[in-house]
């Protein structure tokens, strides 16, 4: 395939505003690509506006190894801060800018144009290469779940999820736990604050004790680092001078093995029902998502295979890293058998940032990459 033409065909990806929750867009444009090639592709329908993607290339007998990207991508915020408009894919300066340009379209790109190459080359394959192009990862992994618990993914053995690493692989990530807890009060006039509850109130006790149960917390992973809890969002209240019937806050946790999950929410769940032992205090605790850390195996063939092809093609060291971030890994995990994972595409810094941005170099150069991953990998 033509350079220009690649560089097109992520433009094209780009100028598609599925921002969460209208991913279909790229779905029929990426079955229509495949199309074209004579590689057929399947969209797996989440929710109207919303399908996920699953084609295949090369041989049914033998290994199975999976690319994943999400299509979806974060709001563009306040347009008028982009120096160029998020969804007109523009080149300058050997960059592509637009929403998704890093997270993570370059990487789903580069996976859809590697599976086109290598099928019009007729490279043999002793198995096959499948395509799980996915919804609503920014928001809950949406997809990625759904085709696990469909079944998409029991057959794998090993999988590459192409969100922004740069050069670098990427084979752990911490869980994470968005939560809510809802205060409910009484109304009353802000001169007779005796005659109302306040919701505030009741909500900044569970902010006060979270805080404390989170620097209780000193337990450390070496390669994940620390546990870490965010309050992110609050809101409460109607009118200034009106005690608040309702308040509401919002939390992230990133996990780490040695604080896990279930611990964690338990932990959480204690503080709100010690809470609301309290006179007048009625917390109500939701938890709205839940993905488990992911340790792939550092040593796995899958990783020896991705360091030598990025060391002979990108002319690098490439290092071995967690990050805190989570990914579709979380929920692909959770199929039949246990498979090798990394996370390993081009990007940098710039996700869900203003002027998003990924170079050309590094988009073209995982083309090769993804390419010769697979041919290694299947073959060996």
């Amino acid at each position: 395939m033509e350079q220009q033409k690649k560089l097109q065909i992520l433009k094209d990806m780009i100028n598609i505003n599925s921002t969460n929750g209208h991913e279909e867009q790229v779905a029929n444009y990426l079955q229509k690509l495949l199309a074209e090639y004579n590689i057929q592709a399947e969209k797996v329908q989440y929710d109207k506006d919303r399908a996920s993607l699953v084609s295949e290339v090369g041989a049914d007998n033998g290994p199975v190894l999976a690319f994943s990207g999400h299509m979806d991508v974060v709001d563009a915020g306040d347009v008028s801060k982009w120096t160029f408009p998020p969804f007109e894919a523009t080149e300058s300066e050997g960059k592509i800018y637009g929403r998704g340009a890093t997270d993570m379209k370059s990487g789903l790109a580069a996976m859809v144009i590697a599976m086109i190459e290598l099928h019009e080359e007729k490279t043999k394959l002793n198995g096959k290469i499948k395509l799980l192009a996915t919804v609503g990862e920014e928001v809950g992994e949406l997809g990625a779940e759904q085709l696990t618990k469909k079944g998409y993914a029991d057959d794998l053995d090993g999988l590459i999820i192409g969100e922004p690493s740069g050069h670098r692989i990427v084979y752990a990530h911490k869980g994470s736990i968005n939560y809510t807890v809802k205060s409910t009060g009484k109304n009353a006039h802000s001169s007779m604050p005796e005659f109302g509850v306040n919701a505030i109130d009741n909500l900044l006790l569970f902010y006060n004790e979270v805080e404390k149960y989170t620097k209780s917390v000193q337990t450390t992973n070496d390669i994940l680092g620390d546990f870490i809890h965010n309050v992110t969002v609050i809101s409460g209240g109607n009118q200034v001078n009106s005690i608040p019937e309702k308040a509401k806050l919002q939390g992230n946790i990133r996990s780490i093995p040695e604080v896990d999950n279930e611990t964690v929410k338990q932990s959480l769940v204690k503080i709100i029902n010690e809470l609301n032992k309290k006179e007048n205090v009625k917390l109500e605790l939701i938890f709205d998502y839940d993905k488990l850390p992911v340790f792939s195996d550092k040593n796995s063939e899958l990783v020896k295979i991705a360091k030598n092809v990025a060391k002979d093609i990108i002319k690098e060291e490439i290092p071995l890293l967690g990050i805190s971030g989570t990914t579709d890994a979380a929920e692909f995990t959770k199929a039949k058998q246990v498979f090798p994972i990394i996370i390993f595409g081009p990007g940098n810094e710039t996700p869900h940032q203003v002027d998003e941005n990924v170079s050309i170099d590094n988009y073209l150069e995982m083309v090769d990459v993804y390419k010769r991953i697979a041919v290694d990998f299947l073959n060996k």
